[in-house]
């Protein structure tokens, strides 16, 4: 009969233990999951000046173009926090689109493989 309340409390103790275990591994999941998106959108942002390099030559007359995705680009690298990066991820895929907009005008350009493969 008296060990009955140490049971008791050894389960309490345990489930406590096993529910502080299992938030913790949230935790560092959501971090992880976090991490995995910064490395996906750094990659993003370095692969850009390849793609106006490459894009620099045959638009010789959309130079505004090519400037608002340079400036999106830097403020999304600037961005700090989700709720801002998420805004400069917006602006910087609108410019971009417009981008790609343009080079669906310049066939030679449209048929570059290095654009295409910067496309993707």
């Amino acid at each position: 009969m008296a060990y009955i309340p140490l049971v008791l409390v050894a389960v309490i103790v345990a489930w406590f233990v096993a529910s502080y275990n299992k938030l913790v591994r949230f935790r560092n999941q959501i971090k992880n999951a976090w991490h995995q998106i910064d490395v996906q959108l750094k990659r993003r942002y370095d692969l850009i000046p390849n793609l106006v390099e490459v894009v620099k030559d045959y638009m010789a007359y959309e130079q505004e173009t090519l400037t608002k995705v340079i400036e999106a680009r830097g403020a999304a690298l600037s961005a700090k926090g989700p709720a801002a990066q998420a805004k400069a991820e917006g602006l910087l895929t609108e410019t971009l689109k417009s981008l790609f907009a343009v080079v669906e005008k310049y066939p030679e350009l449209k048929a570059n493989q290095n654009v295409a493969s910067l496309q993707e």
